[in-house]
C-alpha cells in the first residue's frame, strides 16, 4: 500500500533566535554580509549544518526579513540550502510566494556563497530584486561541493529579469569559512558524492 508523509517541516536550531534578537536596521551592504558570514560560521560551530548562510532583507530599509542556514545534513533534506530556507521563511512570514509582489518593499538575497544551480533557479522565481554574493562558485567547488550546472550567461539572465547582482562582498572572509569547514573535516554532502573525487 502506498504511503507518504502528509506534511514536510524543518526546525531551525535554537541559536538562531538569540543571534537575530534585537537587530537594528543594517544600512550598509558590508554589515549585511558580515551578519550572513558570521551566521555561516556559527552554523559550523554549533554543528547544526553546512558552511552556508543567506538572508532576505528589505533592500532600502536594511530590515532583516529572514535568516536561512544550510540544514541539509541535520534535517535530511537535500533542498534545505541556506537560500531555500531563507526564501521559505520570508514567504511564510509575508504570506506571499512572490517577494516582489505589489505593495511589498523591494527585497534582496544576501548569501555567503554564490547560489548553486537549484538556489539560482529559486532566486529567479523568488521575487527578490537584488542578489549580494560573498564567496564565489569556485570557492565552494574548491573544497568539493557540487554546485550543479550553471549557464555561463547566468548574471545577464538575472539582470534581464530585473535582479541586480553584486559579487565579491567580503569574498575572502566568506571563502575562509568554507576552507575552515573543509580543514575541520566537515561533510561534503553531494548526491552520490559527485565532485569529491
Amino acid at each position: 500500500m502506498f504511503n507518504q508523509p502528509s506534511i514536510i517541516q524543518f526546525d531551525l536550531p535554537d541559536w538562531i533566535g538569540a543571534y537575530t534578537q534585537g537587530l537594528s536596521l543594517m544600512q550598509d551592504l558590508d554589515e549585511r554580509m558580515s551578519f550572513v558570514i558570521d551566521a555561516s560560521r556559527r552554523n559550523i560551530a554549533e554543528q547544526t549544518g553546512g558552511p552556508f548562510a543567506a538572508a532576505i532583507f528589505e533592500r532600502d530599509s536594511g530590515r532583516l526579513v529572514s535568516l536561512g542556514i544550510n540544514l541539509v545534513m541535520t534535517e535530511g533534506l537535500s533542498i534545505l540550502h541556506a537560500e531555500m530556507v531563507a526564501f521559505s521563511l520570508a514567504q511564510r512570514k509575508l504570506n506571499c510566494y512572490d517577494l516582489g509582489a505589489e505593495g511589498l518593499p523591494v527585497h534582496e538575497l544576501v548569501t555567503s556563497t554564490e547560489p548553486c544551480a537549484m538556489c539560482l533557479g529559486a532566486t529567479c522565481w523568488s521575487g527578490v530584486r537584488r542578489l549580494l554574493i560573498g564567496a564565489r562558485d569556485e570557492d565552494a567547488r574548491a573544497i568539493g561541493f557540487d554546485e550543479g550546472p550553471k549557464m555561463a550567461e547566468r548574471w545577464i539572465e538575472l539582470q534581464q529579469r530585473g535582479i541586480e547582482v553584486i559579487h565579491d562582498i567580503q569574498r575572502e572572509r566568506a571563502a575562509a569559512v568554507l576552507t575552515e569547514y573543509h580543514l575541520a573535516g566537515g561533510g561534503i554532502y553531494n548526491s552520490r558524492q559527485r565532485g569529491t573525487e
